[in-house]
């Protein structure tokens, strides 16, 4: 099991919310109100780890390993909701979310093929960690500062929770999984040939619902996302580079060959459907 050497590592950094965040340092003359709202809108999504934590648990019934450590990282994950509404209550209350803007993110998902939805997810962390550091860099208030960088942290290191059971999914189910990897690694390492950032939060869900299937479609600002990272935090062609090079050296220690350009690792992912495609009986030819 990989539960329990996880839960020890991450207990052994986790912050405290009182003690690590630095409160008052806070300078009101460098949070614009622009900023403030992106916080919200940031906090709200972090509340998405409630339906996705629900979504998990089901899909991955089988799975107690897996199952256990979501205790982990819904903890961790709702705690980054917590800890940016924490910075509104203290500094902005006007902007604190409402019960019903929070529960408004909470349907529920269509079920989906589990090995797929953790390669998803692994993927997610990898860019939000990425998404948070620019994030740091971009507001000017020191305390916001040090919570984006704090979250980005912990975003790296749910990644690499999450490859680990990836690891072992491999050596469990072989190229199955390495079908699933590779198929949503090409997916999310597309980001620059799509007109929507493509992290989980953003991706459709439940069918029933559509339009409003998506995470970001039932913010109070649907439309927030792409501006975040378009128009405020310059999430650039260079950033987004960096998130296709992390996802593509993954994929390469996952396989054990080298993948440097997303094309290679199509032709993989194109190797490995083929492998497991099942064999066309020829015509008048019965199989034994």
């Amino acid at each position: 099991m990989l539960y329990p050497e996880l839960f020890k590592q991450l207990e052994s950094v986790r912050w405290d919310m009182d003690k690590d965040i630095p409160w008052d340092q806070f300078d009101a003359s460098k949070l614009s109100d622009e900023q403030a709202q992106t916080i919200k809108m940031n906090a709200i999504t972090e509340w998405a780890a409630l339906p996705a934590t629900e979504m998990f648990l089901r899909d991955n019934r089988g799975d107690s390993d897996f199952s256990a450590f979501m205790s982990i990282w819904f903890f961790e994950e709702q705690k980054h909701s917590l800890v940016l509404m924490e910075y509104l209550r203290r500094f902005r209350p006007d902007l604190v979310p409402t019960e019903q803007e929070l529960h408004e993110i909470r349907f529920e998902f269509d079920p989906a093929p589990a090995l797929e939805t953790l390669m998803l997810h692994f993927c997610g962390e990898i860019r939000l960690n990425h998404w948070y550091r620019r994030a740091s860099e971009w507001h000017t208030e020191p305390v916001i500062k040090q919570i984006y960088t704090t979250l980005s942290q912990d975003e790296a290191r749910h990644g690499g929770a999450y490859l680990r059971y990836m690891k072992r999914a491999i050596n469990n189910f072989g190229n199955e999984a390495k079908a699933a990897f590779t198929k949503v690694g090409v997916l999310m390492a597309s980001a620059r040939r799509t007109a929507q950032a493509l992290h989980p939060t953003n991706l459709h869900v439940n069918k029933d619902l559509f339009p409003r299937d998506t995470i970001q479609s039932r913010l109070p600002n649907p439309e927030w996302l792409e501006h975040w990272l378009d128009k405020q935090i310059n999430f650039d062609a260079v950033w987004e580079t960096k998130v296709v090079d992390r996802i593509l050296h993954n994929m390469s220690l996952l396989m054990d060959r080298s993948f440097k350009s997303v094309q290679e690792l199509n032709r993989y992912r194109k190797e490995l459907a083929a492998s497991l495609a099942p064999a066309v009986p020829v015509a008048g030819v019965q199989p034994v």
